[in-house]
């Protein structure tokens, strides 16, 4: 397992050297095949174990811990960075392309606060089944190809059992690595790292000086609304979309306190520390919006000297966020109804479906599932949406059933299920549901006789239900 570094030369106290700290009895608990394969990974599980675990470290390559920044919830802190997460380096694939190999819950850090730096097993577990059902669910995210057990107690609430869970992401950077060097004053280390997430994420921009960085800020903008949009498609709710969660290529990062929405709710929360709902499932777009002008913010050094006049071009671009984003979304909507073409009555019928659905207290994903089945079996459509339908209808045509098809899961990461199968490693470190389960998540698409289970509701679980971060 050959790793290279990444991140030391952006800035002095942008990287810093930090070892894990070793655990008494790693075992590898979940651990990702193709993943490892597409990374020439080739372990034993003991080695396994012990990699990625912390216990034994690349001689070639120090681990490091990232600092940044980040507004939590609106409130800014200047120096958060990686608490209880070390950067091991990055593996080339098999297409020559550099993923970042991160130990998440691998022990304290500078950045740790006074926290212990670990992780339970409960988010360890999460993470692995929700970036797993994400990625074939065609939304962009991190990966993890592992999950190992300490044999280590961790303390919350409750003593809990300890794990380790190995991220892969095509990088780690975040609005808040750009609002950590933008704080310190650190221009060359802003214009080194905006020059790293160009080359790495968006390589065809060519331009130089103040449009290569306008440029960047467009691109980062349209990779947040792409995300936002798929995340609403299919009814997932961050849950904790601070900027230093936030990163510039567009993929989804740390599942600590995120959930499905089941019941379609604009206003759906599960997060048990967002009292507020700064981060509900209808609001996820303005905080995106909000997170990119934080990012514009911290680009103004390397835009003018004249701040005038860099934050009238970067507000050139953030003005167009909204405008953007109701364009990409209503191209969805247009896909999840299998709509022929737009019209301008097309807002107010998606308008009139929502409402019902919230009326009547309809889940999402199977609802829109209904609906496209409905299509060619007319008694899948449920009684309560058979006035509106006649409009709907009147919109579809031959290519309608394929659209939606591809738009609307049949089946999702039901937040019931999850649960069950973390009780299940809480108490056994196994889950005999658990290969089932990611196998149907594999084609979550595809018609199949074994996913009915999983398509039923939790019943009143999801009235009381909250997600914690595992810090």
């Amino acid at each position: 397992m050959k790793l290279i570094s990444r991140y030391t030369d952006i800035a002095d106290a942008f990287s810093v050297t930090d070892t894990p700290t070793p655990v008494g009895a790693p075992e590898v608990l979940l651990w990702n095949d193709h993943i490892a394969e597409e990374l020439n990974i080739d372990l034993n599980s003991s080695q396994q174990a012990l990699y990625f675990s912390g216990n034994k470290i690349n001689s070639d390559v120090a681990p490091v811990a990232l600092g940044y920044s980040g507004h939590q919830f609106g409130h800014f802190s200047p120096r958060l960075g990686d608490g209880r997460a070390h950067l091991l380096g990055a593996i080339v694939d098999k297409n020559n392309q550099a993923w970042d190999i991160q130990l998440k819950g691998a022990g304290a850090t500078p950045f740790s606060r006074g926290g212990d730096g670990r992780c339970s097993i409960g988010p360890a577990v999460r993470e692995y089944i929700m970036s797993e059902a994400m990625h074939a669910l065609g939304v962009p995210t991190t990966r993890c190809l592992a999950v190992v057990a300490s044999g280590e107690p961790v303390y919350r609430q409750t003593p809990l059992p300890g794990a380790i869970v190995t991220r892969v992401a095509s990088s780690h950077i975040r609005v808040g690595s750009f609002q950590y060097l933008a704080t310190q004053g650190d221009v060359a280390g802003l214009k080194a790292l905006a020059d790293l997430a160009i080359a790495r994420h968006y390589p065809k921009i060519e331009a130089t000086g103040t449009e290569r960085y306008l440029a960047f800020l467009n691109a980062v903008m349209q990779k947040q609304i792409e995300l936002v949009v798929s995340w609403m498609r299919v009814g997932f709710i961050h849950g904790v979309m601070n900027t230093d969660n936030t990163l510039v290529s567009g993929e989804t990062i740390d599942y600590g306190p995120c959930a499905m929405m089941n019941d379609f709710d604009f206003d759906t929360v599960f997060s048990s520390i967002d009292h507020q709902g700064r981060y509900a499932f209808g609001n996820q777009p303005n905080i995106a919006n909000w997170n990119c002008a934080r990012l514009a913010e911290s680009l103004i050094p390397l835009i003018s000297d004249d701040e005038e006049q860099a934050v009238e071009l970067l507000s050139s671009i953030i003005n167009h966020f909204a405008d953007q984003f109701n364009q990409a979304f209503t191209e969805m909507w247009e896909q999840k109804l299998g709509l022929n073409g737009s019209q301008a009555s097309d807002n107010e019928l998606v308008s009139e479906l929502l409402t019902l659905l919230k009326q009547y207290n309809l889940d999402y994903t199977n609802t829109f599932n209904d609906l496209t089945q409905s299509l060619k079996d007319p008694q899948m459509m449920p009684a309560v949406l058979s006035s509106w339908a006649k409009k709907w209808l009147a919109r579809t045509d031959e290519f309608s059933y394929g659209k939606m098809s591809e738009a609307n899961p049949r089946v999702i990461p039901r937040n019931h299920i999850i649960e069950t199968i973390i009780s299940d490693f809480i108490e056994h470190k196994h889950s005999a549901q658990l290969d089932e389960f990611l196998n149907v998540l594999k084609n979550p698409y595809q018609a199949d006789n074994e996913i009915s289970k999983y398509q039923d509701v939790s019943g009143d679980l999801d009235k009381n239900y909250q997600t914690f971060c595992g810090t």
